[in-house]
Parts: structure tokens; C-alpha cells; sequence
């Protein structure tokens, strides 16, 4: 008996500390997003100092995008056409990111995001943690970013 109580009271606890994402969450996720570290299923981690690119998300309601961005030194950002179709779906207390292309569909759980912090994790259950961003302004002309 002891030792179910033991059980269940931890079981309360690892149900307590997982962090649900609200609907109202989702619009955090708008914006640039630099990774900052991927961490693998086996538990060792590859930290990213220096990123040549960003990732910028635009979701409203249910449906978005991302797309792959280059900060450029004077604030603006250069992108190309091609963008990922982001269907935003909640399910059993998760909310998942289903991607598609014209080449390929795959799905993210939207682990955690705040106004700073972004974790995706992958099926592969890479967990991809990113730092929210901006332009870079490097010109010291004073002038206001894009």
C-alpha cells in the first residue's frame, strides 16, 4: 500500500511539471527564432554559438508558416520563395506543428514557448531549443530596422 501511495504521488509530480501549451501560446511563436541547441534521444546535445541562419514562423489561427532567413549586417533579412505550411493542431493536452511541402510532411510537439524560449520536439525526438531574435544593425546609422 505504501508503496502505491509512493507511485502515484510521483506519478502526480512528473504530471505536474510538464508545461501544457495554451491556444493563447501560439502567438509567441511569431517572429525570428535562432537555435540555440539540439538535444538527441540518447541525451547528448550539439550547442549552436553562430547561426547563419534564423528561422521565422507566422501563424494566425490555425494555420501558418516557416521559412529559413539570413540576417543581413544593416537590420533586413534576406529570404528565398520557399516556405513550410504549418497546420497547428491540439490533441490529448499536445500541440502539434504538421508541415508540409510540395516534397515532404512530417509533425513537431510544441513543447514549451514563452516571449524568449521555443522548444520543438521532432519524432526522431530531437528536442530543438531556440532563443527568440532580431535584426542585427550593425551600420550604427541610427536608422529603424525592418
Amino acid at each position: 500500500m505504501k508503496n502505491t501511495v509512493y507511485t502515484i504521488l510521483l506519478a502526480f509530480l512528473f504530471s505536474a511539471c510538464k508545461h501544457e501549451v495554451k491556444p493563447s501560446d501560439i502567438a509567441k511563436v511569431n517572429g525570428y527564432w535562432e537555435i540555440e541547441k539540439v538535444i538527441f534521444a540518447d541525451g547528448q546535445h550539439k550547442d549552436y554559438s553562430i547561426n547563419e541562419t534564423y528561422d521565422y514562423f507566422e501563424i494566425k489561427g490555425a494555420q501558418g508558416f516557416r521559412k529559413k532567413v539570413m540576417p543581413q549586417l544593416n537590420g533586413h533579412f534576406e529570404a528565398n520563395n520557399i516556405s513550410e505550411h504549418i497546420a497547428v493542431v491540439t490533441k490529448d493536452g499536445q500541440t502539434w506543428f504538421y508541415y508540409s511541402t510540395p516534397y515532404a510532411k512530417w509533425k513537431e510537439e510544441l513543447v514549451s514557448v514563452t516571449d524568449k524560449e521555443l522548444v520543438l520536439l521532432n519524432a526522431e525526438k530531437k528536442e530543438y531549443h531556440y532563443k527568440k531574435t532580431g535584426p542585427i544593425n550593425l551600420t550604427g546609422d541610427g536608422k529603424t530596422t525592418k
